[in-house]
């Protein structure tokens, strides 16, 4: 499946990764994704952003970046994040939540849904929101995100 997904959309996975290392999780989960979605600056960050998810929103979701990127710098030196960011291969595997893997099988069947050959960010958001009750999804209601108009904007984006 993998193999399908655009190289930012594969950032994006990887950032996830980041997000989890940096908030000491031993997991990754849908909020990860979320943040790392909002983060990369494509049409889904663009997406949410206009939905009102800004640095703000994702520090009441109890994600808040700018902790994440002292942390990481404090615990792995000066400009770690973002050095990270752009390594791949992180060292030490993450493992994702049940919840954060059915989030990526989604995201395949919202590219197939949406006639799309590969699996772009905006599918990865699909995919998160598609399932009510993951953490990603129950976190951006809570911050006052209308879903549906997010759902429509990714869905004439992706």
């Amino acid at each position: 499946m993998f193999e399908r997904f655009t190289r930012e959309a594969r950032a994006v996975v990887t950032d996830a990764q980041i997000v989890a290392r940096g908030l000491y999780s031993p997991t990754i989960d849908t909020r990860h994704v979320v943040v790392a979605l909002a983060e990369a600056g494509g049409p889904a960050a663009r997406a949410l952003a206009s939905a009102g998810l800004d640095r703000a929103a994702l520090a009441s979701l109890g994600i808040d970046l700018d902790a994440v990127r002292d942390s990481t710098d404090a615990t792995f030196g000066e400009g770690a994040f973002d050095t990270a960011a752009r390594r791949r291969g992180p060292k030490g595997h993450i493992p994702f939540t049940r919840d954060a893997k059915k989030s990526l099988e989604l995201a395949l069947r919202e590219a197939v849904r949406l006639r799309s050959k590969d699996i772009a960010d905006t599918h990865l958001l699909l995919g998160v929101l598609r399932d009510d009750h993951a953490p990603g999804a129950r976190a951006l209601r809570d911050a006052g995100t209308d879903v549906p108009t997010l759902r429509a904007a990714l869905e004439t984006t992706g």
